[in-house]
């Protein structure tokens, strides 16, 4: 048995970093990538149309991309299908752009074919698979061990061939607060994959869609996006401000609120505090661990978070920023 491979922490915080290898710039670096959403939103259509702009070099919504050769899998289609879907998103594509629609399941050769295909290929550098269910087989594996088995083996070979691999995939009907947890399956296709993508419409006929987009190597943003004439479209992207809110509990927000109706600097209990800001549904401790935990948060936005412990009881201390220097309304109930 081989030795354990072991470097020295010591020598690894002293080297310079490897930058990220993009196939789309900010957005799709190599590796292993999941990209999912619910039949029939669009998923193929964007696939499709990334292919077009990485074999020719073309920016994709403004953003660069690496020219190179590309191998699309469009599993659930016929190439008439495919070829009206050219047509409608192009007028010419580029020779280093490669389709089948046939391909033997993991283990049973799809590994060893896309491997063969990119050593023969040495350009090509983006594979899509669409889709990822059609490669599977049935397993007696648990579900966890299976999807991290199945696309563990799709990540592997595109590390190994210095390749970024696009699996397409589907989302549960089940709404969550987190749309990273719609992808179908478990957590073993998402934990590991070096990006997922979700794309979700409001419904099927709607014409814009949001893009969540989080991973390794990619810091996670939405992207806002619109179907026009078959073509997805970016019109937009939410803010980090608006982003970073969202996981901002509600008592987060009511004490900012509270505190921005002229208040200046406020101390009293926990219970005071959820008395004057109208908090309800969390209990004393929830409440100051929410408050501590977002006090960063809190401070961004103006408000200074202070605790101490007294005779009383815990005396918490809320000051605007701005009147710091002690003056300004205060709101001090009895204690």
């Amino acid at each position: 048995m081989a030795a354990l491979d072991v470097r020295l922490a010591s020598d690894l915080i002293q080297e310079p970093p490897v930058e990220a290898d993009w196939i789309i710039e900010d957005l799709l670096p190599l590796g292993g990538h999941v990209v999912a959403g619910p039949p029939k939103c669009g998923k193929s259509w964007l696939c499709l149309s990334i292919g077009l702009a990485v074999s020719s070099g073309s920016p994709f919504w403004g953003f660069a991309t690496k020219k190179c050769g590309v191998l699309y899998l469009c599993l659930e289609d016929t190439y008439e299908r495919v070829k009206k879907r050219l047509w409608a998103l192009s007028d010419v594509a580029s020779e280093r752009f490669f389709l089948s629609n046939a391909a033997p399941c993991l283990g049973e050769g799809l590994v060893e074919q896309i491997g063969g295909f990119l050593n023969e290929n040495p350009d090509v550098r983006l594979v899509i698979v669409d889709t990822f269910q059609k490669v599977r087989r049935p397993s007696s594996d648990s579900l966890y061990a299976a999807d991290y088995r199945d696309f563990g083996a799709l990540k592997k070979l595109a590390d190994e061939h210095a390749a970024c691999l696009v699996a397409v995939h589907h989302t549960r009907k089940q709404a969550d607060s987190d749309v990273m947890n719609t992808v179908s399956g478990t957590n073993g296709i998402t934990g590991s994959a070096d990006s997922t993508w979700v794309l979700s419409r409001p419904n099927r006929g709607a014409a814009d869609a949001t893009l969540s987009i989080t991973g390794r190597d990619v810091r996670f943003q939405e992207l806002k996006l619109r179907l026009k004439d078959c073509i997805w479209e970016l019109v937009g992207k939410t803010s980090e401000e608006e982003l970073e809110e969202r996981d901002v509990p509600d008592c987060v927000m009511r004490t900012l609120d509270f505190m921005s109706r002229g208040v200046s600097i406020w101390q009293g209990t926990m219970s005071n505090l959820m008395e004057a800001a109208g908090i309800e549904g969390v209990t004393v401790p929830v409440l100051g661990k929410h408050l501590a935990q977002n006090s960063g948060f809190m401070l961004s936005r103006g408000v200074r978070y202070a605790k101490k412990h007294t005779s009383a009881g815990q005396l918490v201390t809320l000051r605007r920023i701005e009147d710091e220097s002690g003056e300004g309304n205060e709101g001090k109930p009895s204690i």
